[in-house]
């Protein structure tokens, strides 16, 4: 009986339930899905195996991980993501982040906009100011000229020329609001940024917009705007701050008095104190720490003011300043520059002692008076004097050398744009358009942007 017991087969086990069947419907095969694969790693072994010995019963020939004690079923932390998002690839292979941000810097800026197309980590680096800080701070940054231009049909164009490479750069187009707008200001706050402001609408009128170009992100951005709707007003920067005074706004009291500024820091605009009296002005320049101001009143007479921010008062200017001061004028390396003829092909100082405006230097080279040749602007340019006439030639006078005499020493005057020297497409096609178009084709404003 013993016998038969041994050598009866086994009974076949009870067939598997339908969840286990196979694919083709036969009943009585199961199909048991492997562990792991026969080479894989221990740890993905279900979590119940403790051991790396225990795991191998189980699966032989298995390989035994380095951290046998990963729960595979666990769900991976937050902080390992992080971890995981913080590894990055490195700025340029082969060395250091801040060896390679090094070396980025000194990368000329004219091929800026080539650099934030090569990955999304340059694109990044070079719209933060950590980078353009870096360039300012170890003298890398660079200063271009940006000039604003009313073409003959009425509208705002602008372009950065590059003094290093002398070319032309595009930028974007002003915003919509400006691209018709008159009387607007235009200054330039942190080194970086240039803001418009102000100005009239030909429909909407008299406006308080306030927009900033950054030369670091190559954007336009919003900023808080004005207190009081004005065109055509005054406008500088003293210690960072932009102030704006006088103008005229439409409504009865079409000239005004009132003055405001503009803190950065806080980034909002607040009143200052009234001018004496209404004033629309046409020339300004900060000069010993005070705003100085001439324009005309409300019944068309010559009017000027000075304006203390330490003491926040209005208060008269010398005869003497006045008389000769012509505009465009600049205030650089603590004396007070004014051109002495429509092509600007002259220069006079302030003398503060005798109160009167002397002759400085004389190019001998004079251009002509015609509307495409007068010089609109007068900007400083890498601590020397930047002449910028409605043709689009630019001149640089070296103030700093101690021989002012061009017959003798005739690097200080230096035409860096204009006839006889190399110019792009824009160029040649803003100065034929200023010269058939004088009247109608001319610089509204021009200034330095570092970056």
């Amino acid at each position: 009986m013993e016998g038969v017991r041994r050598n009866a087969q086994p009974s076949s086990p009870p067939p598997p339930p339908p969840h286990q069947q196979s694919p083709n419907g036969q009943r009585g095969f199961r199909v048991h899905a492997p562990l792991v694969e026969s080479m894989s790693c221990i740890c993905k072994v279900d979590a119940g195996l403790k051991t790396v010995a225990g795991a191998r019963k189980f699966v032989p020939g298995s390989k035994i991980c380095i951290q046998p004690d990963i729960n595979p079923n666990a769900r991976r932390s937050k902080s390992s993501r992080r971890e995981r998002t913080r590894v990055q690839p490195p700025l340029l292979p082969g060395l250091p982040d801040d060896l390679a941000i090094g070396c980025l810097i000194r990368v000329p800026r004219v091929e800026h906009r080539k650099l934030r197309l090569v990955c999304k980590r340059w694109y990044r680096l070079l719209a933060g100011n950590y980078f353009y800080s870096l360039r300012k701070n170890l003298g890398l940054a660079e200063e271009w000229v940006y000039v604003m231009k009313r073409d003959r049909d009425g509208h705002i164009s602008w372009h950065a020329f590059d003094p290093t490479y002398q070319l032309w750069q595009p930028l974007p187009p002003v915003p919509s609001e400006y691209s018709d707008a008159l009387g607007f200001g235009c200054a330039v706050l942190s080194g970086c940024h240039l803001y418009l402001f102000g100005g009239k609408d030909p429909l909407r009128g008299s406006m308080r917009r306030v927009v900033f170009y950054s030369a670091r992100t190559n954007r336009w951005h919003k900023a808080p705007e004005m207190l009081r709707k004005r065109h055509f007003f005054g406008f500088c920067v003293i210690n960072n701050c932009l102030y704006v005074a006088g103008g005229e706004c439409d409504g009865i009291q079409r000239t005004l008095r009132s003055a405001e500024v503009y803190d950065p820091n806080r980034n909002r605009w607040t009143f200052i104190t009234d001018m004496s009296t209404a004033m629309v002005p046409f020339i300004g320049v900060v000069y010993d720490g005070k705003w100085f101001l001439k324009g005309l009143g409300s019944h068309q007479e010559v009017m000027s003011e000075a304006y203390s921010p330490e003491t926040n008062t209005w208060n008269p200017i010398s005869a003497g300043m006045v008389s000769g001061w012509r505009n465009p004028s600049i205030s650089l390396n603590g004396e007070l520059y004014a051109l002495d003829c429509r092509d600007g092909c002259r220069i006079r100082i302030y003398d503060r002692e005798t109160d009167s405006w002397n002759n400085f230097i004389d190019s001998k080279v004079h251009l002509g008076s015609s509307r495409a040749l007068e010089a609109a602007a007068l900007v400083p340019l890498n601590g020397k004097l930047c002449i910028i006439r409605n043709n689009m030639s630019i001149s640089l006078v070296d103030i700093s050398s101690p021989d002012k005499h061009v017959e003798t020493n005739p690097q200080i005057w230096e035409n860096i744009a204009g006839k006889g020297h190399f110019r792009t497409l824009v160029a040649n096609l803003w100065s034929s358009i200023a010269g058939r178009n004088g009247l109608k084709s001319h610089i509204v404003h021009c200034q330095v942007l570092q970056a």
